[in-house]
């Protein structure tokens, strides 16, 4: 997370072209003609050798030269020159390059090795950055600054494009130029060497000028920096992208069941839904869709009605709708009677509203505004032809200036050619989304529901769910180390005796197997067990044991368990010479009633880490394909929308006079089972297969974990294998107030928020205005979503919760934000007014500055009123310095991190 000198890149005053030259077709040709014909109003300084002057400006032989030195450094030179060019740079005191020179990581190890020696360079110089290599470099259209050998300069926009692919940037930009498109950025970022996608959105995510981003990946290099910044960018801005490679094969060898199913592209597919991401599979759509997330309203549900003066449009539209899972609004009884007061006799009477074809503009106009007012609708479409006494344009100004007041989206279709041309301009310059045909609107429709459906999830308010008891981590912990002692890299295949008994110590239950070496010892097994029984073959080099007939289900007596004993060795024998058969397992035959059986399990994406996956489980999981990938961790509201989301959710809930399971008992599951690959690296693959859900509950009948021996044990707190951070349970501290009270010190949870609530609200607007500078008379889910859900990798908030009359409850809170550098971070703190003078102030501040510490934050500054004296105490006690703006009312108070004396 850095935007440091980012502003050296993109708003330079001084630029220097290194390699720049005259000579027709070569880069550094382009790009010193870009910079001097596109009205860039810096300096600029051509580099080269053996030039006095380059295309009529003087030239220097080298960067050191140059009367100051330049704010960014444009590198057009071969490959191999480039570690040298970063030195004399650094030297300089350049702290913004951009590297369009090839011949890097994309040509093989040699490039490899390249890259490696500028990366060795530009570490001794404190805050260089480089865009690059291998590029064709930046436009910033506002500043008029095109530092890239593409041609033309885009108008300003609003919106940032930032792509991998070099090509494609080139012909975005002409095809901008075409269509009159403007961008508040344009990037191609090249190899990421050191700014990446990240960078770049956590720079623009402050920019007044930029409502959107696009995004075009075809692979992402450090996903958990990425995932930090792109949740926080769509907090409150757009993202779309298109990722490349939709279809690329996983690992061809998967020795689990999620392994084969989970592919690479689906793990993407929910690292962008978690992110709050839209993704477009067609490039056409990239530009449509961030102009309208950006410019439209968010849509609170799903539900369209479609207005239009052609019941053929109207039908197409329906068919594009339900096909692409849209919902058509039912009109309320009151819309019907208020649509039937001005429409002629024989409008639709229903939704789609056929306005019919001899509707005038103020007809349409006013059936948009009757269905915007229905509380069952969520968005309108109006849809116009050309008929004969229809004015598209005049049209297209009544339709605008009803959107322009609505609180819901508006999107419109005006159908046809040169006759709806003015219209379309008109709806467009009024800022109402307007698309050629009705399909491309339900398309865009769409995109607003999945960016509102995304954003809904990931800001829902999660219920507690109980865990029951702690899992035992010291047993697991033994587990692994034993198991997976073999050599470094080779990965081991645990049996399903050791995988259930990591689950059982996790709380996820489980039936447990006895292993048997030969058919005497499976006899006592059954006896102690208890018939029916299933036996299953015992062999380390067997996963899939139903495929080789290594499986006997419902044996009932002594008898059955000798043959099956028999049959089984001759089968898997038969099937797989080369496995080592060490005997069987057994144990009780699982029957649940009305019991449906699912999958679960988790494999680590080279890209994302762990990823979670959930369907239809039993032997033709594979086959029936019905799944969901998350990111974990998971709280509760994530797994059940992973569960609902399943084509199975029907079954689960109750088909044809069956119970519906328990999905509190699943989503439980669900969620310990994302804690465990959380708190264990060293787990690679996993399955739970099948998982019997029931009304009666849950239960695992087959299990099977691989252990990535490379991996190791976790630093605590650390997660590399996540690319999103977990609670940081690590950082809960128990504390005693002076008078003997109990309190525990713990950072904050999305599920607090019904404590927050309750928090605030026992706060005098005294305590809120030291807080938060203003008078705030109630709070808001918004407003929670804010202070609730935080990345911990970005702030932190720790709460001091009590317990009052047998409640756990929040009494105060400390909240440390940092900035994009994460350098310098904002303290507030606010405790509720019965326990202020009783020292939770004083120690959730200093256990927010020893967490300032262990971040290596350098600053910590905080702002308070004069009256807040408490607190003023407090910050001189820690070694703040505290200055009073009497102008404003308020007092800055500033630490310096490493001599504070907590």
């Amino acid at each position: 997370m850095s935007v440091r000198n980012l502003d050296r890149i993109f708003r330079p005053r001084r630029v220097a072209v290194i390699g720049a030259s005259e000579r027709p077709g070569v880069v550094g040709t382009s790009v010193l003609r870009n910079l001097l014909t596109s009205g860039f109003g810096g300096v600029v300084y051509p580099i080269n050798p053996k030039r006095e002057s380059v295309q009529g400006v003087q030239a220097y032989a080298c960067v050191r030269d140059v009367p100051r030195a330049p704010d960014l450094a444009i590198v057009c030179t071969p490959g191999r020159v480039v570690p040298g060019v970063v030195r004399e740079c650094g030297e300089m005191g350049v702290r913004g390059m951009v590297v369009l020179s090839a011949g890097f990581r994309e040509v093989g190890e040699e490039g490899r090795a390249l890259e490696r020696q500028v990366l060795e360079e530009a570490a001794r110089f404190d805050d260089l950055r480089i865009i690059g290599p291998n590029c064709v470099g930046v436009v910033a259209p506002g500043m008029r600054l095109n530092a890239s050998f593409a041609a033309g300069m885009p108008k300003p926009g609003r919106i940032a494009f930032f792509s991998q692919s070099g090509a494609l940037c080139t012909s975005v930009l002409d095809w901008a130029l075409e269509h009159n498109v403007g961008f508040s950025y344009f990037v191609s970022v090249g190899n990421t060497l050191d700014v990446d996608f990240a960078d770049l959105i956590d720079y623009v995510s402050d920019d007044r000028e930029t409502d959107a981003v696009i995004l075009y990946i075809e692979s992402i290099a450090r996903a958990r920096k990425f995932m930090s910044a792109a949740r926080s960018f769509t907090r409150n801005k757009p993202i779309v992208v298109y990722k490349a490679g939709r279809f690329a094969e996983s690992a061809a060898a998967a020795a689990s069941h999620t392994g084969a199913m989970a592919g690479a592209d689906e793990v993407y597919e929910a690292a962008f839904e978690r992110a709050g991401i839209v993704r477009v599979t067609e490039m056409a759509d990239m530009f449509d869709c961030a102009s309208l997330l950006a410019r439209q309203k968010p849509a609170r549900g799903e539900r369209l009605a479609i207005v239009t003066n052609a019941g053929g449009l109207g039908v197409m539209a329906t068919d594009a709708l339900i096909a692409r899972r849209g919902v058509l609004a039912s009109l309320s009884d009151d819309t019907r009677a208020t649509l039937d007061s001005f429409l002629p006799p024989y409008w639709s009477h229903a939704n789609p509203v056929d306005v019919l074809g001899d509707a005038p503009a103020e007809r349409i106009g006013r059936a948009v505004e009757t269905a915007l007012a229905d509380d069952g609708v969520d968005a309108v479409l109006s849809i116009l032809c050309p008929q004969t006494i229809t004015d598209p344009t005049e049209t297209a100004r009544v339709v605008a200036k009803v959107a322009g007041g609505a609180s819901k989206p508006v999107l419109t279709a005006w159908v046809g050619g040169r006759l709806m041309r003015a219209g379309r301009e008109v709806l467009s310059d009024a800022g109402v989304a307007c698309y050629d045909t009705p399909e491309q609107a339900i398309d865009a429709f769409m995109h607003l529901i999945t960016y509102a459906r995304n954003i809904e999830v990931l800001y829902e308010t999660p219920r507690e769910v109980r865990l029951g008891t702690a899992p035992d981590r010291e047993l697991i912990g033994s587990i692994l180390r034993e198991e997976g002692n073999g050599e470094r890299g080779e990965a081991t295949v645990l049996s399903e005796q050791r995988s259930k008994e990591i689950l059982d110590a996790y709380g996820i239950p489980v039936s447990r197997p006895e292993f048997c070496a030969d058919a005497d010892a499976a006899v006592r097994a059954a006896g102690r067990i208890g018939y029916p029984v299933v036996m299953k073959v015992h062999s380390p080099q067997i996963t899939h044991k139903t495929d080789v007939g290594g499986i006997a289900l419902g044996l009932q007596d002594e008898r059955a368990v000798r043959k099956a004993f028999e049959a089984i060795v001759d089968r898997v024998s038969a099937a797989r010479s080369d496995a080592t058969i060490e005997g069987v397992t057994i144990q009780p035959m699982i029957r649940m009633r009305d019991s449906v059986e699912l999958i679960i399990g988790a494999k680590r994406d080279p890209t994302f880490g762990a990823a979670i996956l959930v369907g239809m489980g039993g032997v033709t999981a594979e086959i029936m394909g019905d799944h969901a990938v998350a990111l974990p961790p998971l709280n509760e509201r994530l797994a059940r929308r992973m569960v609902q989301s399943l084509r199975g959710w029907k079954l689960l809930r109750g088909y044809r006079g069956k119970a519906p399971v328990d999905v509190d008992a699943l989503v439980e599951t669900l969620i310990k089972f994302s804690y465990l690959i959380a708190d264990f690296p060293e787990i690679a693959e996993i399955d739970i297969n099948p998982l019997v859900v029931s009304p009666d509950g849950v239960i695992g009948v087959d299990a099977r974990m691989v252990l990535d021996a490379s991996a190791g044990p976790g630093h605590p707190g650390a997660f590399p294998h996540l690319a999103i951070r977990p609670y940081p349970e690590e950082l809960e501290r128990r504390e005693t107030l002076s008078d003997g009270t109990p309190v525990l010190l713990r950072p904050i949870r999305p599920e607090d928020e019904p404590a927050w609530h309750e928090m605030f609200g026992r706060c005098s607007q005294e305590s809120i205005r030291s807080r938060f500078l203003s008078l705030i008379k109630r709070t808001t889910h918004k407003m929670a979503t804010r202070y609730c859900y935080i990345d911990y990798d970005r702030e932190m908030a720790i709460v001091a919760e009590v317990v009052e009359n047998g409640e756990k409850k929040l009494v105060g809170v400390g909240r440390l934000v940092s900035d994009r550098d994460a350098r310098s971070a904002e303290y507030a703190v606010l405790v509720i007014d019965e326990w202020q003078g009783r020292r939770v102030g004083t120690m959730l501040t200093e256990y927010s500055m020893e967490i300032a510490q262990t971040r290596d934050l350098q600053r910590v500054t905080a702002i308070t009123t004069p009256e807040n004296m408490r607190m003023l105490g407090v910050f001189r006690r820690l070694g703040f310095h505290l200055q009073h703006e009497r102008e404003k009312g308020v007092v800055l108070c500033e630490s310096d991190v490493s001599e504070s004396p907590v």
